[in-house]
């Protein structure tokens, strides 16, 4: 932790920075299973919306 004093003796606590790195472009078989996970979402939401709209 990095710790500074001001001309008041006051303290300040800085918490230590995560390093930093960049994401990777997902590859075939990560695109493919994001594809279906919204299918799947899309179809959950038409259907809660179509059941709400029956029940109503």
């Amino acid at each position: 932790m990095y710790t500074t004093i001001n001309e008041e003796g006051i303290l300040n606590n800085y918490a230590k920075e995560p390093e930093i790195y960049y994401a990777t472009y997902p590859n075939q078989e990560q695109q493919r299973r994001y594809s279906l996970q919204a299918a799947y979402a899309t179809l959950l939401v038409a259907t809660l919306v179509l059941v709400a709209l029956g029940v109503s």
